[in-house]
């Protein structure tokens, strides 16, 4: 049997107090830290995003009611000669229609709101009214396909605005609960809430 070396022992020994040694030298990695600030800054932005993603979802809806509109009427003008000067002014009407629209800000007064609505619907009266006398009107699948996208757009009229409120009412919530901690992160921003429908139609 071989005999272990006196000197291999101490060889050994020193091997595991360097690699000891080696081991207690490493610098632990430092742990990722997610501050309430980060926290903060992360839902504000989701937030600002949604509210921006219903509203243009909102305005690009009712864009394609309007478009829709002044397609009817054109098509009305080149098949009734008879209301042709009636479908001329709803035609300068509709050119109007925009501008009459709310903004996110202009929204929080009812009249404004009102006002677009009343327009709009008056308009849409007119145009089916007219449309739905027409003598081809049973057999012409443009009327009628037009009549068909002015008259669902109009229906999901409500449901967009329910589906903006809701978004405004976390937005609001949110700022009501972190406004003292969301100014420290940025000292110049306002942080106002916004209006919704239906304190409009409320006030």
């Amino acid at each position: 049997m071989r005999s272990v070396s006196p000197l291999c022992g101490i060889a050994s020994f020193g091997l595991m107090l360097i690699l000891l040694s080696c081991q207690e030298k490493k610098t632990p990695l430092a742990p990722t830290s997610f501050t309430k600030t980060d926290s903060l800054t992360d839902t504000y932005l989701s937030l600002q995003d949604s509210v921006l993603q219903a509203w243009n979802m909102m305005l690009n809806d009712d864009n394609q009611k309007i478009k829709a509109m002044h397609n009817l009427t054109h098509e009305l003008m080149v098949t009734d000669k008879e209301d042709i000067e009636k479908l001329v002014s709803i035609e300068q009407r509709l050119e109007q229609l925009v501008s009459l629209r709310y903004s996110q800000q202009t929204m929080g007064s009812p009249e404004v709101v009102e006002q677009y609505d009343f327009a709009t619907n008056s308009l849409i009266s007119e145009l089916i009214s007219i449309a739905e006398a027409q003598a081809e009107f049973q057999y012409n699948n443009t009327l009628q396909k037009l009549v068909d996208n002015i008259n669902l757009a109009d229906q999901r009229v409500n449901s967009y605005r329910e589906e903006y409120d809701y978004i405004i009412s976390r937005y609001n919530r949110f700022l009501e609960e972190n406004k003292t901690y969301l100014k420290e992160i940025d000292p110049q921003a306002k942080f106002e809430k916004m209006p919704v429908f239906e304190m409009a139609e409320a006030e």
